[in-house]
C-alpha cells in the first residue's frame, strides 16, 4: 500500500480539490482509502461557535408574545 500525503482545499460545493500531479499517480477505476486530518478548532473559536449558537437558539424561542417583557 502507498500513502500520499498533501495540503488540500475543501471548496465551496464541498468537494475535494485534489492536485493535478497526484491524480496523475493515483490507479483509475478502482477504490482508494482515504484519511483525512482536520484541524481542530481553537478554544476562542469553539467558544465563539458556542456564543453564535446560544443566541441564535434564544432568538428561536422568542415570540411577539414576548414583547410585552421588552417594555417593563
Amino acid at each position: 500500500m502507498k500513502a500520499y500525503e498533501f495540503p488540500v482545499k475543501v471548496t465551496s460545493d464541498g468537494r475535494l480539490a485534489i492536485p493535478d500531479a497526484l491524480l496523475s499517480l493515483l490507479p483509475t477505476n478502482q477504490i482508494v482509502r482515504i484519511i483525512l486530518l482536520v484541524n481542530e478548532p481553537t478554544d476562542m473559536e469553539e467558544q465563539a461557535v458556542w456564543s453564535h449558537l446560544t443566541a441564535e437558539q434564544f432568538f428561536a424561542g422568542y415570540r411577539e408574545a414576548d414583547a410585552i417583557y421588552d417594555r417593563i
